[in-house]
């Protein structure tokens, strides 16, 4: 597992940007296994002929990846234009196995059970559609199914198809591709937004409306911590203003960034995007660009310090609310991931919502390294 190449172009006809990726990568070794592959929606529709393509150039048979309407690759970002990105990588074959959508029931993947268990499999890098509302049930029951292992990835997102790959086109579920215990990975993950004051209890909800929250009405709650000003004017608190939920047991503070969807004023009520339960603890969170890039930089750094050596290549599955969006432009977000851990080869894509461990983020950054 020594060879891992990347490439990446943007084009306005998908062969031009194909033909100038295989020039990136030039003569195909034998050994090449396993490829990632993610394009921008404006491709999605073309992802059938890329993917034959690259099979057909390459002779790599197994193929993993999915669509973002921004991709990235090493330090570069390439957000709402025509543009792919790969990586290829020799992966021994019996190290790793491809496995299709999970679309209804995990019992669809009990095919692959005695292969986790043959390889002491304990790692996958998968991809989700963010149309099935199984999606996230799926994310916790395979992890727990490969002796609770860990996930990193991404939900598509696309103003078209959601197309993913494992092996060949698929959709309507969580796909991807699981490791033996023999492919050493270090992971990483930093969130995008800050706490803006203390924890708090939901006392009485109704499905995902917060009714009352340490037992007084969920919008006084709420106005307190957000101050005055938004207060006034809810409408200016959306995209800046979250709700988080920290997760029990976590010895970093971990939380899992929802949506507000919206208030009622008169009856003093708070919208969430989840599913709401009394005794939940809630803490109001801000986008704050300062703070995220300060823990970005802490999640690389740490990340660093847990590797032996170099890494020789990585995924990077990012919000697509980051990037461009909260860091501006010039590819910051992944300019200060080859600042910190050097020109390596990284590939990866601006997700609707990023996968950790056994959970979906928000407006997190999931950062994957082979070494």
């Amino acid at each position: 597992m020594d060879m891992f190449r990347v490439a990446h172009a943007t084009a306005a006809d998908w062969r031009q940007a194909a033909n100038a990726c295989l020039a990136q990568i030039g003569d195909i070794p034998a050994e090449a296994s396993l490829g990632f592959l993610y394009v921008t929606d404006h491709l999605a529709g073309d992802l059938p002929a890329i993917l034959g393509f690259f099979k057909e150039q390459t002779d790599i048979v197994n193929w993993v990846g999915s669509v973002g309407v921004g991709v990235c690759a090493t330090a570069q970002e390439y957000n709402d234009l025509p543009a792919l990105s790969l990586m290829i990588a020799d992966f021994p074959i019996d190290s790793f196995r491809v496995f299709p959508a999970i679309k209804s029931d995990i019992d669809e993947f009990s095919g692959h059970r005695a292969w986790c268990e043959q390889a002491d499999a304990r790692f996958a890098v998968v991809h989700g559609d963010p149309r099935n509302p199984k999606t996230p049930a799926f994310i916790a029951e395979l992890a727990e199914t490969i002796n609770d292992g860990y996930l990193v990835g991404g939900l598509s997102s696309s103003r078209g198809p959601n197309f993913q790959i494992a092996g060949g086109l698929t959709e309507g579920g969580l796909s991807g591709v699981l490791f033996s215990s023999r492919v050493p990975v270090a992971t990483g993950h930093t969130q995008g937004c800050s706490p803006l004051g203390q924890k708090h209890q939901i006392t009485e909800c109704r499905n995902n409306i917060a009714i009352r929250i340490d037992d007084r009405p969920a919008l006084d709650v709420f106005n307190e911590e957000v101050g005055e000003v938004l207060a006034r004017d809810p409408g200016r608190a959306a995209g800046y203003i979250f709700a988080g939920f920290p997760i029990k047991g976590s010895d970093t503070g971990d939380y899992v960034v929802r949506n507000l969807l919206g208030v009622d004023a008169e009856n003093k009520l708070l919208a969430v995007g989840g599913y709401l339960n009394p005794g939940d603890t809630i803490i109001f969170c801000k986008r704050d660009i300062r703070t995220a890039y300060e823990d970005l930089l802490r999640m690389l750094r740490d990340i660093k310090s847990r590797l032996g050596g170099r890494p020789k290549g990585g995924v990077y599955y990012s919000c697509l609310g980051r990037g461009v969006h909260m860091f501006g432009a010039d590819s910051a977000e992944l300019r200060a991931i080859r600042q910190e851990l050097g020109d390596i080869p990284l590939v990866g894509f601006f997700a609707n919502g990023e996968i950790s461990h056994n959970r979906l983020y928000g407006f997190t950054g999931v950062l994957t390294l082979f070494s």
